[in-house]
């Protein structure tokens, strides 16, 4: 069944099988007043990109691929360093420089639980790189953020 982000209204579906059957960089798959969920394929070779989000928490699990998981304090001190594979979850504490890398020959498929809510309901990036130039990709008025809300950094 094809996933629509319905906002912050009740919502159920196979959430394995919908990450494993998306092929897009970045899909929105619900979006809360407090938390966001999304579906992310990362082709072979790929990554998240190396980013930091000041006043995010987030929980990663891979339900397809393997890759490689580094974090740190900073860009340039990813203390952490951890290879992961279907079944495996990656906590991000707020504040903390990461990056997940596709290590394996075929898509790394993974959902990411965001908190508080971190994009536009409903987005879809086909591509990275159509998610790194989207300038209309902010959470919905009407989820809570923190205050003040520190701006995120991208490696």
């Amino acid at each position: 069944m094809p996933i629509e982000d319905i906002g912050p209204k009740p919502q159920s579906f196979d959430l394995e099988q919908e990450t494993v059957d998306n092929r897009n960089y970045r899909t929105v798959a619900w979006s809360g007043r407090y938390l966001q969920l999304t579906l992310m394929s990362i082709p072979p070779g790929g990554d998240v990109g190396l980013e930091m989000h000041a006043d995010t928490d987030q929980f990663l699990r891979l339900d397809g691929g393997r890759g490689r998981v580094q974090m740190g304090p900073s860009r340039d001190k990813l203390s952490f360093d951890q290879e992961v594979s279907d079944g495996w979850c990656v906590m991000v504490p707020a504040g903390t420089w990461h990056n997940v890398t596709n290590t394996g020959d075929e898509p790394m498929q993974l959902y990411a639980i965001y908190a508080p809510a971190h994009h536009k309901p409903g987005k879809v990036h086909r591509t990275a790189e159509e998610g790194e130039s989207d300038t209309d990709d902010e959470p919905a008025d009407w989820s809570v953020q923190p205050v003040p809300l520190k701006p995120d950094q991208h490696g």
